[in-house]
C-alpha cells in the first residue's frame, strides 16, 4: 500500500512540474523580468508619452537643447531666403550663416532657399529672394541698397547681416557685430604666443568692417606688450587662397610668426602658408581649428549662424520688436568670443594665457576696457 501511495505522490509531482514549465510567449518572459528603476527618487516612475517616445532629457541632445529648441513654433509654411554676397564653402562667414538657416529648417520646418551672388548682382538677387520668401536674410556689407529695396516689399521681413541702414527701416533688422572685441582677445593671444615680437593680419580688403577687426587686434597685442609690432596687408579678395598664401608669406618675411586671417576663403591660404613655413595662424568667424590644429591656435568667433537662428526663432514666436532697429551682437550677449577647437584638439595656448583672456573678456563686458572701433 505504501508503494502505491509513493508512486501516486511521484505522479502528482511530475504533473505539477509539467504545468509549471509550460512554454512562455515573449510577452510572458518580459513581464517576468524586473525592470530597473530610472535615476531619481527611489520608487518614482518615469512618465512615458502615450506614443512611446522619449521625454526631453532622455538623451544628451535634449540636455543641450535651448529653450527655443524645446518650444518650436508651427512654422512649416514660413519661407526664408538666404542671400550671401560671395559664395559658400569658406568655412567661416558665409558657411556660418548657412549652418544657422539649416538648423531653422531642421528644428522648425522653415522652407529655406539659398542664393549665392558670387560678388555681383546683389540688387537683382535681393529682388529674386523677395519673390521666394517671407523672410530675406542678406549676408554681407554689400547689400547697402536694402534701404531702398526693402520698403518695396513691406509684407516681407528682412535681416541685414554685418551692416546697417543709415536710417531705421521698419521691416529691416540690422545685425552688426563687435568683432573688434573678439579681435582684441585674438591680438592678445597672438602677442603672448609670438617668439619674434611681430604678429600679422591678412584682411580681405581695406574696408571699415575688416579694419574693425584690425584695430581691436592691434590694441589687444599692445595690451600684452607695448613693444609688440603688428604688420598687416590686404588680399583684395575673399575667394582666392593663393593670394592669401602670398600675403601671409609677405608678413612672415617681415618677422610675423602669428598671423590672423580676416579674409574668408582667401584665409585658407594663410593656413597653408603657416603649415609650410612653421608659424601660427588664427582663424576667423567660425571656430576653424579643425582645419589644421597643428598651426591654428585659436579663432575669433563671430556667431553669424546663431544670431540669424535666434532672430528668426524670436520672429516665429511672435516677437518682431527688433525689426526697424540695429542689433549689436557682441561679447556680452555671447555672439563674439574666442574658440580653441573641439575636445581633443591640439592646444598650443597655455591655460595661463586662456585664464588671462577670460579676465580681459570680463573687463571688456564690464566696460573697464573700451576697445577701439572703426564703426
Amino acid at each position: 500500500m505504501k508503494k502505491v501511495f509513493s508512486w501516486l505522490l511521484v505522479l502528482v509531482l511530475i504533473l505539477g512540474c509539467f504545468a509549471g514549465c509550460k512554454g512562455k510567449t515573449p510577452s510572458d518572459t518580459n513581464n517576468d523580468v524586473q525592470k530597473p528603476e530610472l535615476a531619481g527618487t527611489p520608487g518614482d516612475e518615469a512618465e512615458t508619452p502615450d506614443d512611446g517616445t522619449a521625454t526631453a532629457g532622455d538623451t544628451e541632445e535634449d540636455d543641450n537643447a535651448t529653450e527655443a529648441d524645446l518650444q518650436p513654433s508651427a512654422a512649416s509654411d514660413v519661407r526664408l531666403a538666404l542671400v550671401v554676397a560671395g559664395s559658400f564653402g569658406d568655412r567661416s562667414f558665409y558657411d556660418s550663416s548657412k549652418e544657422g538657416v539649416d538648423r531653422l529648417a531642421k528644428d522648425y520646418g522653415v522652407q529655406v532657399t539659398k542664393i549665392e551672388c558670387n560678388n555681383e548682382n546683389h540688387d537683382a538677387q535681393m529682388r529674386n529672394a523677395a519673390d521666394k520668401a517671407d523672410i530675406v536674410v542678406c549676408v554681407g556689407w554689400e547689400f547697402y541698397e536694402i534701404e531702398g529695396i526693402a520698403p518695396e516689399y513691406p509684407e516681407l521681413n528682412w535681416i541685414w547681416i554685418d551692416n546697417a541702414t543709415e536710417e531705421p527701416v521698419a521691416n529691416v533688422l540690422n545685425i552688426t557685430y563687435a568683432q573688434n572685441e573678439g579681435s582684441y582677445l585674438a591680438g592678445y593671444i597672438a602677442a603672448a604666443m609670438s617668439q619674434s615680437g611681430v604678429v600679422g593680419a591678412v584682411g580681405g580688403e581695406d574696408s571699415d568692417t575688416i579694419n574693425d577687426f584690425i584695430v581691436g587686434y592691434e590694441q589687444g597685442a599692445k595690451a600684452f606688450s607695448d613693444s609688440i609690432k603688428v604688420v598687416k596687408n590686404y588680399a583684395g579678395t575673399y575667394d582666392d587662397p593663393s593670394v592669401g598664401k602670398e600675403c601671409a608669406f609677405a608678413l612672415n618675411d617681415q618677422g610675423a610668426d602669428v598671423i590672423f586671417q580676416i579674409a574668408s576663403a582667401t584665409g585658407d591660404g594663410v593656413f597653408e602658408a603657416a603649415a609650410e613655413r612653421g608659424f601660427y595662424a588664427i582663424g576667423v568667424d567660425s571656430d576653424q581649428k579643425y582645419i589644421n590644429d597643428d598651426v591654428i591656435i585659436c579663432s575669433m568667433k563671430k556667431e553669424v549662424g546663431n544670431s540669424i537662428y535666434d532672430a528668426v526663432v524670436a520672429y516665429l514666436n511672435g516677437d518682431t520688436s527688433r525689426w526697424g532697429s540695429t542689433w549689436v551682437a557682441d561679447m556680452s550677449n555671447g555672439y563674439v568670443g574666442i574658440g580653441y577647437g573641439e575636445d581633443g584638439a591640439k592646444q598650443q595656448v597655455s591655460d595661463e594665457i586662456k585664464a588671462a583672456v577670460e579676465e580681459l573678456a570680463k573687463k571688456i563686458m564690464s566696460g573697464e576696457i573700451v576697445v577701439n572701433t572703426t564703426r
